[in-house]
């Protein structure tokens, strides 16, 4: 399949080649009897359309010069009949507060068109699937702009472009000629009306996380325990049974029961992401960001921060002012990734069973709010202090999700969880069972224990904010990942905390200290090879400094009240 790419000179088309060449590339890993023979000719000149075999035609048009760029769409039509319009550059067009309706565009030049944008790294991959389904289907004499061709006057041809501009190109404040999906975004990115309907939404992410992942967590718990029944009644008592039952089988089956939540809260993630909701919510961000002196473009590593703070960190590299880019990535660890969730389930599920929706988003709204507070705090300082530069955010279009993109995402999370219950977390067992054993080989006599020996090393620093010994070695057993701290409190309190030396507030208290403390290792190696060694050290010791004074004030004011 040939397809040629042409546009006006400085329209991008070298670029977006380029950018397309490469897409291609990765698809014929994916699926190479459709991705194998394609070329992709960059013509600067249309002459060289007449008498060449192209499968289709890619015109680039320049988004901040339409009128010029669309005058060559009659000239190609005239040399070919399947077309492809792909628009750059529209994040600068908004900035003169236009817009573009684009399915009318399309409409009245009888040409498919989409949205690209080589810099972002947006539309690419429906800007190629455009231009394959196009080259694929029979060629078409329907266009519009045909009947022109009688006239045979350059002037006929503006006066057309003009009036088709004239219907499609708007102003900002214009609300007369707006599509039902362009008032729907309206609605959604505006501040007064925005903000609760996502609030709302959340709500009900969590309430359906809880509610529907309430039933196959049971039925895994119940499975643990009947394994645990069953071993327990073939294995005589001895070390072996208790590593086997208490230690590998309590504490991996303690993160095992949340994984039905983990895949119900990433299929809600991931439709969000998919139909472009999630970036409405990024737009709204923004505009609270930028008012306290931040970048627009750092809420997005922010967002993916949600899932893991590895991948976030890394995405930050695309900001390319460097005190922005470093403060973007001090902000991650901020967002309550993935490997914190199984911790907050287990305390809201136990203590604030009537407000768990409530609860989860409080503790992500605290993380979110503590780290803006934390840019502002830093922007003020010598190392980040600058003027915030302005950027327009280009909204991608709403559309609906697709299931294979939805299980793709899902399998993602579900595996690397999985990943972690294999590895990390099963070792991290392992070892909490043996310092729970040793040097007595009693699990009775857990008084002795090389485990209370480290608890109660670090117990006298944890009493002010309500943890005995028990929860400061739990802490200790989340440093390499979070999840662990779910098995170390099956182990240590037999999977039921209620019975332990928690309350709601201690519990509340211990989930703060959970959203800020240390991120895990990876994190930490992550943040030290992309901002340095300073920049990662600054974020061990500020993150523990600031988890203790906040489950502090916390569990202190609390116990005023309470």
């Amino acid at each position: 399949m040939r397809i040629a790419i042409v546009g006006s000179p400085r329209s991008g088309k070298s670029a977006l080649t380029q950018a397309l060449q490469q897409l291609a590339e990765q698809k014929k890993t994916q699926d190479k009897a459709a991705f194998d023979n394609i070329e992709l000719v960059e013509v600067h000149n249309l002459d060289r359309l007449h008498g060449h075999s192209f499968d289709v035609v890619l015109q680039v048009v320049d988004a901040t010069r339409l009128e010029e760029s669309l005058m060559f769409t009659p000239h190609i039509i005239d040399e070919h009949e399947k077309i492809v319009i792909a628009i750059g550059r529209y994040d600068l067009l908004l900035q003169t507060d236009h817009s573009l309706n684009i399915p009318l565009l399309q409409q009245l030049i009888g040409v498919p068109t989409c949205r690209v944008s080589v810099r972002k790294n947006y539309g690419l991959e429906e800007c190629l699937d455009l231009v394959i389904r196009t080259a694929n289907k029979p060629a078409s004499t329907a266009h519009p702009i045909y009947h022109l061709r009688d006239q045979g006057e350059e002037e006929a041809y503006r006066a057309y472009v003009h009036g088709i501009l004239t219907q499609t190109l708007r102003h900002a404040k214009d609300d007369k000629h707006r599509t039902r999906l362009e008032r729907i975004d309206h609605i959604l990115t505006n501040p007064w009306i925005g903000f609760p309907i996502m609030f709302a939404l959340l709500y009900f992410v969590f309430w359906c996380t809880f509610t529907l992942g309430a039933y196959p967590q049971d039925w895994i718990a119940q499975g643990v325990d009947w394994l645990c029944t069953t071993c327990h009644s073939h294995l005589s008592d001895g070390w072996l049974s208790g590593l086997l039952i208490d230690g590998v089988l309590q504490g991996v089956g303690a993160v095992l029961a949340f994984l039905p939540n983990i895949i119900i809260l990433f299929f809600f993630i991931s439709l969000m992401e998919d139909s472009g909701y999630m970036a409405r919510e990024a737009y709204l961000m923004d505009t609270i960001m930028h008012r306290v002196g931040l970048h627009g473009r750092s809420f997005i590593p922010m967002l993916m921060g949600f899932g893991c703070n590895v991948p976030a960190i890394m995405a930050a590299r695309d900001i390319q002012n460097p005190k922005d880019r470093i403060l973007t990535m001090l902000m991650v660890p901020f967002m309550s990734c993935s490997a914190r969730l199984p911790v907050y389930m287990l305390f809201v599920d136990t203590f604030f069973a009537a407000h768990k929706a409530l609860v989860m988003i409080s503790i992500y709204a605290i993380g979110i709010a503590l780290s803006i507070l934390f840019a502002v705090i830093m922007k003020r300082t010598r190392w980040f202090r600058q003027e915030a530069e302005d950027t327009v955010n280009e909204l991608p279009e709403f559309k609906l999700p697709k299931a294979r993109n939805t299980a793709a995402h899902i399998w993602e999370r579900v595996a690397d969880y999985l990943q972690k219950i294999c590895t990390v977390i099963l070792w991290a067992s392992i070892i909490i069972w043996a310092l729970e054993y040793f040097p007595g080989q009693d699990l009775n006599d857990l008084e002795n224990s090389y485990l209370a020996m480290i608890g109660k090393a670090v117990a006298p620093l944890m009493q002010p904010l309500g943890f005995d010994w028990k929860m400061s070695v739990c802490l200790l057993t989340g440093l390499p990942a979070k999840e662990a701290i779910v098995s170390t409190l099956a182990i240590l309190y037999g999977g039921d905390i209620s019975a332990a030396g928690f309350t709601p507030l201690t519990a509340f208290s211990f989930m703060i200290f959970v959203l800020l403390y240390f991120p895990c290792f990876a994190t930490i190696a992550t943040l030290r090879h992309e901002a340095g060694k300073r920049w990662a050290w600054f974020t061990v010791f500020h993150s523990l400094a600031l988890a203790w004074l906040m489950a502090f004030l916390v569990y202190q004011i609390g116990s005023l009240f309470l």
